[in-house]
């Protein structure tokens, strides 16, 4: 399966589980509630680019959200983010875990893949490389 479409069910997974906590209860917490909905809604667009858009954007898109979405989580299973503390239990949790987790090396290999830094010349070798049959 390409790169590209398992980051974008990464994504997809981890964005149904916090539309399911949103209509769950988190929708009356003020600041998490609508955080929630964005994620949901941001994890939808960012798959519909990995699988539309061969660009190197939609990878680093897709790192960022799991480096965020399960940053935040951390942050808040410790101290504690905007009054809710959260903890390591329930399928929900890890469920969003292992999506993201998945979602920050498949954003990671997307964009050592397609990086906007490389020079031409370091992609035409690249391709000339791969192009060549040694024996």
């Amino acid at each position: 399966m390409p790169i590209r479409f398992i980051a974008a069910l990464a994504v997809l997974v981890s964005a149904a589980v916090h539309l399911y906590l949103w209509f769950d209860g988190y929708r009356d917490e003020n600041v998490i509630g609508p955080a929630f909905l964005l994620n949901a809604f941001g994890g939808a667009a960012i798959a519909v680019l990995l699988v539309a858009w061969r660009h190197w954007i939609p990878g680093f898109l897709t790192l960022g959200f799991g480096l965020s979405t399960l940053g935040g989580f951390v942050i808040s299973a410790t101290v504690g983010l905007f009054g809710v503390k959260e903890q390591w239990t329930g399928w929900p949790v890890w469920t969003a875990a292992a999506a993201e987790v998945v979602a920050i090396v498949a954003g990671a290999l997307l964009l050592m893949r397609d990086n906007p830094l490389r020079s031409r010349g370091q992609l035409q070798h690249d391709s000339t490389v791969q192009g060549a049959h040694l024996h």
